[in-house]
């Protein structure tokens, strides 16, 4: 059975996305300008990321004070529980920016350095997904009730609808068109959404056949990979390995490995 402190975890974690994402939806100011820039001048903040991130911390840690934290946008806190928060307050800030609807928030629970709960709301979809390890793959939606995910069933891999993102520094992302370019005659088609989060879930959902990326966080990743998981789903990186900033692949059973395989090929993990 699963977990109660897990079940504890992920309903804490439902709110805390859910409140995220009625600020950004409905607080979205008209005039949304950029706060800082990270890597890049086009990888940016928004004063509504620091917002998001600075109300999920201050709820969960409201409920649970020993907690530590991993967020996008600064919040880093060691904790004494065991238990740490892996957030990112809006996953797709360029999407956000130009009020594209692909956006999302992110809250995963970590007990002992494994991801046991994860939540990501899509509020412009109307859609959130959640997972508690052991526990499979849900989402809420225009549907009555939450609905199990479970991912599509393998198609051969020139029939697989795979989805990817671009790195924000301009060397790496040239090199990253080049093995899109490589892999695009041996699939159905490729798709760039904008949010690993919301990219994985849609692996979860059925909605794709596959998803990689390089250059990816934790926070990008946690909660995500969990519920492709949950779903199903298979997850990694380079063959034999997790998720990483090398590589995040994640598919349904029989395109996962050869899409894996193909990417080691085309080495879309390096420059």
């Amino acid at each position: 059975m699963t977990d109660a402190l897990h079940r504890d975890l992920l309903e804490l974690a439902r709110e805390a996305a859910r409140r995220a994402g009625e600020l950004l939806r409905d607080g979205r100011p008209a005039d949304l300008a950029v706060a800082r820039t990270k890597s890049s001048p086009i990888d940016v903040v928004t004063e509504m990321d620091i917002a998001a991130e600075k109300l999920i911390t201050d709820l969960i840690s409201g409920q649970r004070p020993d907690d530590g934290f991993l967020g996008e946008e600064g919040a880093s806190v060691a904790g004494t529980s065991g238990v740490r928060w892996v957030i990112d307050p809006l996953d797709g800030t360029v999407n956000y920016l130009y009020g594209l609807p692909t956006w999302a928030v992110s809250v995963a629970a970590e007990q002992d350095g494994e991801v046991v709960a994860g939540v990501v709301a899509a509020p412009m979809r109307g859609e959130t997904y959640h997972a508690v390890r052991g526990g499979g793959a849900w989402a809420t939606g225009a549907w009555e009730g939450e609905r199990a995910l479970s991912c599509r069933p393998a198609p051969s891999l020139d029939q697989a609808l795979v989805s990817t993102g671009f790195n924000y520094v301009a060397g790496v992302r040239a090199h990253q068109a080049e093995v899109a370019g490589r892999l695009i005659p041996l699939l159905r088609d490729i798709r760039r959404s904008g949010s690993a989060a919301v990219d994985l879930c849609d692996v979860a959902c059925g909605r794709l056949d596959g998803y990689y990326e390089r250059g990816l966080h934790a926070w990008d990743v946690a909660a995500g990979d969990l519920i492709a998981r949950e779903a199903g789903a298979l997850t990694g990186g380079r063959p034999g390995e997790r998720p990483s900033r090398d590589l995040t692949v994640a598919g349904t059973p029989g395109v996962f490995e050869p899409l894996q395989h193909l990417l080691e090929d085309f080495g879309a993990w390096h420059d």
